[in-house]
């Protein structure tokens, strides 16, 4: 059987912890944010672990990870 690609949009986003679960970073960081308060940008900076319910989808993106 041929080797896989690793999606490479995909290996840039996301990192993969040492239990195999997967981190990404938070949206709606990147702009219009005088109308967001500190406490909620200073929340979206914080990564957290990609859901439950999309966790296989990730895998076949990241084969190896």
């Amino acid at each position: 059987m041929p080797k896989l690609k690793t999606h490479r949009g995909a290996a840039k986003r996301f990192k993969v912890t040492g239990t195999g679960k997967i981190k990404r970073s938070r949206a709606y960081k990147s702009h219009i944010l005088e109308k967001k308060s500190s406490k909620r940008k200073r929340n979206l900076r914080q990564t957290t672990l990609v859901d439950n319910a999309d966790q296989k989808r990730m895998h076949k993106l990241l084969p190896y990870a």
